[in-house]
């Protein structure tokens, strides 16, 4: 059991922010290294990326802590607590999660891209928080380096005096020790208050064996294994049976104090009770007020999850229980459709977000799952009424008079060479967006803000400023405000049955072109059947686009060689009398494919 003997003012808790693709994971891993905090025939890159989605496609998703001992040049032993941070920006909450942890930040540039728009949105949650920055240019390494445009750029765009910044190159391991040295000097240690037991629990898991598992940062006071525990926002009392800390991996210390970051496990099986935000205190003794939580978060993108086994709803919901423990931006609500049966609604923060969550349910809970079309909240207002939020089509009020429709807008800003500033610009217009306005960052790098529909950058928007671009630009928004547009509700017709799962609110505009689209996207995905199935897309009342799936058609006449004419009309008559049977009583499948045909249409 490891030992927490180490004078307070030695702790230093710091996290590592940056914009996607600049180095964060890597420089961990040199970090760990260093410090011998990983035996060499454990360590693996990417250390601390421990999901497998994570490591399969390079990204950074979920924030994960490490302690660190850390022998300093002055002759002092430091425990460093160190929060690696994801980096796009549908996962932005993780990071402001981990900075209520810190009083301290390494802001990671790299040399050669310069301050990114995440850059420049992490800086100030860091900001927010009043944490100390330390400032640091990584991939000095590359022949397109330019450290000092970069320190330029560090002072200009974000005020920061760029004399402090480390150059490293955590590829190379040119840098760490110099790191390190900036870590124990500028980071401040946690300043220690007299007081009763109170600890923010900035994150959790769920494991099978043990239950929830809340990771803590205390504040003031001490937890030990063995005494009790109470949730102040559940309210409720449990016994502590371990105290640990990440050394990497979980391991058991004798207590958690002041300053300290952990584990607690109190054998919590019910997922609902353990919250991200809570504060834990001494159920003996408890603390007279809760240490201030984490602001509420507002879900971008709506989508719904049902499982093709019907038989598996129950396996479902559980999955989302205890995944909602381990990513607190995810909510899901029951809902139920005329095709898919019951599933849940799914609010997420961003499109790439919706998809890491759908492929950890299919890989780590074995869940097959249909998607229903991705989108966002909308509010109506029918005359002489409330608004109302709509989160699915299938909620848009029907055959009563609509005052006004408004959507959201983002605050979206775009960081781009000089000589892309066109394209960008014809870009957003593209996408209905309203120019805010222009600055120079540098001689050759501009900042554009525009206020765009949310429903228009979920799609592909990054992915056409990224190809307009030739990859140089980069993005980031953050929720606006409701605008009225001029929206309507497009629906899918399925053998002259509405399907509420394929339905969307468009823009008026756009309707006719996205409804032709996705009827004919339908009529090569969905198999032909013994029946004709017109596919139709409609705006109220109005057909605006069809299609037809014809059907399998059978030689009914083969066997009539010869003989009198009425015969093979005879059979001909029988073959259609049971088609139009077939077609009253029959149901069209729909497969998984036909649902996500709506999402190429949207990045069409």
């Amino acid at each position: 059991m490891l030992s927490n003997n180490v004078s307070r003012d030695n702790i230093r808790n710091f996290s590592i922010i940056a914009h996607v693709d600049h180095g964060k994971s890597t420089l961990a891993d040199r970090i760990l290294q260093m410090t011998n905090s990983v035996d060499s025939r454990a360590f693996r890159p990417q250390y601390l990326d421990r999901l497998e989605v994570e490591r399969e496609r390079g990204v950074t998703v979920k924030l994960q802590a490490v302690r660190i001992d850390y022998k300093a040049d002055d002759g002092n032993c430091y425990r460093l607590n160190l929060i690696d941070t994801p980096g796009h920006v549908d996962f932005s909450y993780e990071v402001s999660r981990s900075l209520a942890a810190c009083e301290g930040v390494l802001l990671v540039v790299d040399a050669a891209q310069g301050v990114e728009a995440q850059t420049v949105a992490n800086f100030h949650l860091a900001q927010e928080n009043d944490l100390v920055i330390v400032p640091v240019i990584n991939k000095i390494d590359l022949p397109t380096a330019d450290p000092q445009r970069v320190k330029d750029e560090l002072e200009l765009v974000l005020g920061i005096d760029s004399d402090n910044a480390v150059l490293v190159s955590a590829k190379e391991g040119i840098g760490i020790s110099e790191l390190m040295e900036a870590i124990v000097k500028y980071v401040p240690p946690p300043k220690i208050e007299k007081g009763l037991a109170r600890g923010l629990i900035f994150d959790s898991h769920y494991d099978k064996y043990r239950g929830a598992i809340a990771y803590v940062r205390m504040f003031t006071g001490v937890i030990r294994a063995g005494s009790t525990i109470n949730f102040m926002a559940a309210g409720r009392d449990c016994e502590v049976n371990e105290v640990g800390v990440f050394a990497p991996d979980m391991t058991p210390c004798e207590k958690l104090e002041s300053g300290d970051v952990g584990y607690v496990i109190a054998g919590v099986k019910n997922i609902k009770e353990l919250k991200v935000g809570d504060t834990v205190t001494d159920a003996a003794n408890p603390a007279l007020e809760p240490l201030p939580g984490y602001r509420g978060i507002q879900p971008m993108v709506y989508c719904g999850y049902f499982s093709t086994d019907s038989d598996k709803y129950e396996d479902l919901r559980d999955a989302l229980e205890k995944l909602a423990l381990n990513d607190s931006a995810l909510v899901y609500e029951p809902e139920s459709s005329a095709v898919l049966g019951f599933g849940f609604r799914c609010g997420f923060l961003g499109l790439f977000h919706m998809d890491i969550i759908q492929e950890r349910l299919e890989r780590e809970y074995d869940i097959s799952l249909v998607a229903t079309a991705p989108t966002v909240m909308y509010r109506v207002t029918v005359y002489g009424e409330e608004p109302i939020e709509i989160k699915n089509p299938s909620e848009y009020p029907e055959n009563v008079k609509i005052d006004k429709i408004e959507e959201p807008f983002v605050r979206a800003q775009i960081l781009t060479p000089e000589e892309y500033i066109g394209p960008v610009m014809e870009l957003a217009k593209d996408k209905r967006g309203e120019f805010v306005s222009m600055d120079y960052i540098s001689e050759m790098r501009v900042k554009i803000v525009y206020l765009i529909p949310l429903s228009e950058v979920i799609f592909d928007f990054f992915d056409k400023l990224k190809s307009c671009s030739r990859g140089f630009a980069s993005l980031d928004y953050q929720y606006d405000s409701y605008r009225p547009s001029k929206l309507c509700k497009l629906d899918i017709l399925v053998g002259e049955k509405k399907v509420d799962s394929l339905s969307m609110i468009v823009h008026s505009e756009s309707a006719y072109h996205k409804g032709r689209r996705i009827v004919e996207k339908l009529r090569k995905l969905i198999p032909r059947h013994m029946f004709q199935v017109p596919l139709q897309a409609a705006v109220g009342s109005r057909i605006i686009s069809r299609e037809t799936i014809p059907a399998i058609r059978k030689n009914v006449t083969a066997k009539c060689y010869g003989g009198d004419i009425t015969r093979k009309r005879k059979l001909l008559e029988k073959q259609k009398e049971g088609k139009k049977r077939m077609k009253s009583v029959g149901n069209v499948d729909i497969p998984q494919e036909a649902f996500l045909s709506i999402l190429e249409v949207e990045k069409k």
